[in-house]
């Protein structure tokens, strides 16, 4: 039977290229849920191409647009982000794709694991913000949690077969982004556009900027805690600017797997939707003979010094990761907006983690309003 899949975040860059994928197998996958933020045009295409079972869109006074749009087709329509999460629950939905930003993501991933759904997950707020709350419901609830970040992708591939107690520590590749070589005198006069020239991987602007920071490496480095049960202590990582080898496992006998492949998000999401299957493509293989080297260097943590911060809220945890990363939304925002400088991003997120109240053992609702805190703490 065919796998029924909820879309969140569809019109962007990881929904969409989800789409593709979906298409590409018709045979094993169709949609059964779209939601989307506030791109209603772009809903709209997507519903009248793909026929899902219902269409949300989160913000709120675009639902009109949309159910105009979508009344000569057998689609229901809902508007609202509570709505988002209660359609990625409903029986009918077999595999929720998560790839919403934002805190927004949270809710919709813990409606669909305490419904039993696989949640495909690339919403990194989901496990930055509330990893201990949602990997303890995933578990009391059989739902499995499957990354679709590249390089969490390519440690859950390397574990396969493996057993946690043979792991010796994993290891995070990261590009570098666009200041890997630049001096911390230089980094005080980058600019948005300098910011968004990512080398290696085309994404949205936020998690571009949080790539050039580091900061979504450390955000990673907290995720792969949550997802593989590694403590801090045992992730490591490592900048390797080809963007071959997207992440390793060392194990206890000294040796080392790597999954390795072109800078593709297809391909994560590939493997997420058809666990534990392994699906055809067509797009182009790695040719190692167009590789002089692949080079790995240490990362530079007094330049990128957002990278050691996630370690030590990871260390900290409570409340302590949703602060930096609802921190780091506020910050990014103000730099892309022209409001702040590039330096001003780690500043104004270590001042928030430090004076923000801490919760050691936060529930959902502890979270959200920590979220909101921490928003209204450092608003421009």
């Amino acid at each position: 039977m065919k796998k029924r899949i909820a879309v969140l975040g569809s019109t962007g860059s990881i929904g969409t290229q989800t789409l593709d994928v979906i298409a590409a197998h018709p045979d094993m996958f169709e949609v059964e849920m779209l939601a989307a933020h506030r791109r209603v045009d772009d809903l709209i295409r997507q519903a009248i191409r793909f026929q899902p079972n219902s269409a949300v869109i989160g913000d709120k006074t675009h639902y009109a647009r949309l159910k105009e749009a979508l009344a000569n087709h057998p689609i229901k329509v809902f508007a609202g982000y509570d709505a988002i999460a209660q359609t990625a629950a409903m029986p009918s939905v077999d595999m929720v794709m998560n790839a919403q930003t934002g805190i927004s993501g949270l809710l919709p991933t813990v409606k669909a694991i305490e419904a039993g759904k696989p949640v495909a997950l690339a919403n990194k707020e989901t496990l930055v913000a509330a990893g201990e709350l949602v990997t303890a419901l995933s578990e009391k609830h059989n739902a499995p949690l499957l990354p679709v970040d590249s390089e969490h992708s390519a440690i859950f591939q390397c574990l396969a077969g493996e057993s946690l107690q043979s792991v010796e520590k994993l290891i995070l590749t990261a590009s570098g982004g666009p200041f890997r070589t630049k001096t911390a005198e230089e980094l005080t006069r980058v600019t948005k556009e300098d910011a968004l020239q990512h080398p290696s991987w085309h994404m949205g602007d936020i998690i571009t900027v949080n790539s050039a920071t580091l900061l979504n490496k450390g955000m990673e480095v907290i995720e792969a805690h949550w997802l593989f049960g590694v403590p801090a202590s045992r992730i490591e990582v490592v900048v390797h600017p080809q963007s071959v080898v997207h992440s390793m496992v060392q194990f206890i006998d000294g040796s080392v797997k790597a999954q390795m492949g072109i800078p593709d998000m297809k391909a994560p999401i590939r493997y997420a939707l058809a666990y534990p299957h392994r699906l055809p493509s067509d797009f182009p293989r790695p040719d190692f003979a167009q590789y002089a080297s692949l080079t790995f260097e240490k990362p530079d943590f007094e330049r990128f010094p957002l990278l050691l911060l996630a370690y030590r809220v990871l260390e900290k945890g409570g409340n302590c990761p949703c602060v930096m990363n609802a921190a780091n939304e506020v910050a990014v925002a103000a730099f892309l907006n022209g409001k702040t400088a590039y330096t001003d991003i780690a500043r104004m997120i270590e001042t928030a983690v430090d004076r923000i109240p801490y919760t050691a053992h936060p529930t959902l609702d502890d979270l959200l309003e920590t979220h909101r805190e921490t928003i209204a703490y450092l608003k421009i």
